[in-house]
């Protein structure tokens, strides 16, 4: 990686955490009680069954919703600001629908999200390829890698990514968390990942928390969490009893 990238700034230890977090949709909450925190240079994977709160947990973290109880604290500091201002401080945000502009050229994507080529192409070599195609002829791998790499080519201080793996073969998943994995250790980043795919998401995190519900049931290390992964795979993925 370039030193560009490799650089890692001063920053708070907790780049963003909930406390007592309840937070849905009109008056009605859909996460409740929420206690969640994630640390510089840390990956930290959120998992539960659809349904469960994860997207809305993230969007709550990332400004578009606002908590009906409890508080966010972004970069050390309490806040309530919109999403667009969170991001012009250091958030970066991948949806679970893909974030690219399906009209645009890969090359357009980047131009509007400022992030040069060079810099999405040093993430993703396979983007050098497509730049001049339309993005809604690109794969889905290529349409997630565009995703990512207009993100981390902001350089954000916080990254939330919900469900990076959605309908991808399994060496392109492989190839983003390790893009991930590489920006939490090389450059500090904190990273909030959703993922459904559990064993997958505890290679690259560093801690884990589990939702249920719309509350958190299980939190730990991976190692502590690695140790109930039946558990968590039978009551909380698959929805058996």
């Amino acid at each position: 990686m370039s030193e560009r990238i490799a650089v890692q700034r001063a920053q708070p230890d907790t780049l963003i955490e909930a406390s007592g977090v309840s937070a849905g949709y009109g008056k009605m909450a859909v996460v409740r009680d929420i206690d969640l925190r994630v640390d510089a240079g840390e990956v930290v994977a959120l998992l539960g069954a659809n349904g469960a709160g994860k997207t809305t947990t993230l969007l709550t973290l990332a400004g578009e919703l606002t908590p009906l109880e409890g508080e966010i604290r972004f970069l050390g500091e309490p806040t309530r600001s919109a999403m667009h201002v969170r991001c012009r401080n250091g958030l970066g945000y991948v949806t679970e629908e893909r974030s690219v502009i399906m009209g645009m050229t890969v090359a357009d994507n980047l131009k509007l999200a400022s992030v040069p080529a060079a810099v999405a192409c040093e993430y993703f070599p396979a983007l050098a390829r497509v730049l001049d195609r339309s993005a809604g002829l690109c794969s889905g791998g290529e349409q997630q890698m565009l995703s990512l790499a207009r993100a981390l080519g902001r350089d954000p201080k916080i990254l939330l990514a919900d469900e990076l793996s959605l309908g991808l073969a399994p060496i392109i998943v492989a190839h983003l968390l390790k893009t991930v994995r590489a920006a939490a250790k090389e450059r500090g980043v904190g990273v909030l990942l959703v993922e459904q795919h559990v064993r997958q998401a505890l290679t690259i995190a560093d801690r884990a928390y589990v939702m249920e519900r719309g509350r958190i049931t299980l939190s730990g290390t991976v190692d502590e969490v690695a140790g109930q992964l039946d558990k968590i795979e039978a009551a909380y993925l698959t929805g058996s009893p």
